[in-house]
């Protein structure tokens, strides 16, 4: 009788993802081959890479080990670059713990061991139990330490692309990821000056615009999601000016920024965004979903115009947002379009940055040091051209490959994402700190006025 896996097809497709469309051959089945240590062992044992899969009630956990299964009864040997992992049933979004612990077995149980946390992670087959560490709990969002589990399977797995450096490469993406997202949850902007700091993105229509606060909602929520509308229309898709906040999970708390859509510019006069509108929305005056019309800007006439922006209301940072594919092929009236927008910005004292989306080749380039997109010969042409063409200092030129069409997230895209992101926000500190000793006295005196009030 052919033993077959509880998996479902989802999950077992999501696992296989996770490490580079592998394949997985079940080795063991608690339920089947005995639900004790020896008989795991003697079935996993010398099987190099594995999975081990623990199915609880409303939730799966597991652990995948490089290298072959510990010996039994032998002292813990070298620290291994496992990770560990979590999923609903049934759905496709895994939680991953990347940690160097050290693996041993014994007549009762698998546990592997971290220097600075002693036992991290304990199975113990005789009694169907698993015990998590609390830093665990934490990473992979369960709820539960210690637990009874229906069942228990371990996987070889086969096929992992260039060995231990792909899993090397993955386990560094994951971490990286990880840090980068903390420090964007930790983000402050100056607190006497501002709450929040707002992003604007400007550029052509087609540019990638909606589709990066796509892809930052997208990494802060946990799964891919497509709240503004994105198109390849030759017109602008957004005709509303959009004030986005993002929230730190799907019932989280808005985090202290947002990022502003706005029409797509056109070459063409009287079409796409016009200079007027520009202007009222980096000094704070244009309400959130204002429809834009481009043969009339906003005038104080309009019963939302915001007659006495506040530092808050106000632009923080510009990123004109172009696609890498079509850098070369920008008309001369685009170009001398986008540079008075740009000269515009800078009467306000406003940072800037470029976004190229769209960058196709960034698997390849992000192997190393996940920060590497500028040293790749068909990117750097580009970057070389954007700095030419607006002279923005290389340091403020980022690359990222917005969520289109996928279903699921990809370490490598979040970690060009957040870390455009993250530079937006240093741009915008440093905006706030170059802000005249007059104006930021005032805006104190002002926040103190409301306090006491």
């Amino acid at each position: 009788m052919e033993v077959t896996t509880r998996l479902t097809w989802n999950e077992e497709k999501s696992l296989q993802k996770l490490l580079g469309s592998v394949s997985l051959s079940l080795l063991y089945k608690s339920s089947v081959h005995g639900c004790s240590l020896s008989k795991m062992f003697a079935r996993c044992n010398h099987q190099g890479s594995t999975i081990t899969v623990i199915y609880l009630p409303k939730e799966i956990v597991g652990v995948f080990i490089r290298g072959h299964y510990p010996t039994m009864d032998v002292n813990f040997g070298k620290p291994n670059s496992s990770f560990y992992f979590s999923l609903k049933n049934d759905e496709t979004e895994i939680k991953t713990a990347f940690l160097n612990t050290t693996l041993q077995m014994d007549n009762e149980m698998l546990r592997a061991y971290h220097p600075n946390f002693k036992d991290i992670f304990s199975l113990i087959p005789n009694d169907s139990l698993v015990r998590l560490h609390s830093l665990l709990v934490n990473e992979l969002r369960v709820n539960f330490k210690v637990s009874k589990y229906l069942e228990c399977e371990v996987f070889r797995v086969e096929g992992i692309e260039d060995g231990n450096s792909y899993i090397s490469r993955i386990t560094g993406a994951a971490q990286h990821r990880h840090k980068l997202l903390a420090n964007l949850r930790a983000y402050k902007p100056s607190e006497d000056l501002v709450s929040e700091i707002r992003i604007l993105l400007l550029g052509p229509v087609g540019s990638g615009k909606s589709s990066f606060f796509n892809s930052v909602k997208s990494v802060f929520q946990g799964y891919v999601t497509h709240q503004a509308a994105v198109g390849s229309d030759s017109t602008s898709i957004t005709e509303l000016y959009r004030i986005y906040s993002i929230k730190d999970g799907k019932d989280g708390e808005s985090l202290p920024f947002k990022l502003c859509d706005s029409m797509g510019l056109d070459e063409k006069e009287g079409a796409g965004l016009c200079m007027d509108d520009i202007r009222h929305i980096l000094k704070g005056c244009m309400p959130d979903r204002y429809h834009f019309n481009p043969q009339q800007p906003i005038t104080s006439r309009h019963p939302s115009f915001i007659t006495s922006p506040s530092w808050k209301d106000r632009i923080h940072c510009v990123a004109y947002v172009l696609d890498s594919r079509s850098i070369n092929i920008l008309s001369s009236k685009m170009v001398e379009k986008l540079k008075r927008v740009q000269k515009e910005v800078l009467n306000c004292g406003i940072q800037q940055v470029v976004l190229l989306t769209n960058v196709t080749n960034y698997q390849e380039v992000l192997q190393d040091d996940f920060l590497n997109m500028k040293k790749c010969v068909t990117s750097g042409y580009k970057i070389t051209e954007v700095q030419e063409m607006l002279h923005i200092p290389t340091s403020n030129i980022l690359m990222v490959e917005n969520y289109a069409s996928e279903l699921e997230l990809n370490p490598l895209k979040d970690i060009l994402i957040l870390s455009a992101l993250r530079q937006m926000l240093r741009a915008a500190d440093d905006y706030l700190d170059d802000l005249p000793f007059e104006e930021t006295d005032e805006v104190v005196g002002m926040s103190q006025l409301h306090t006491c009030d």
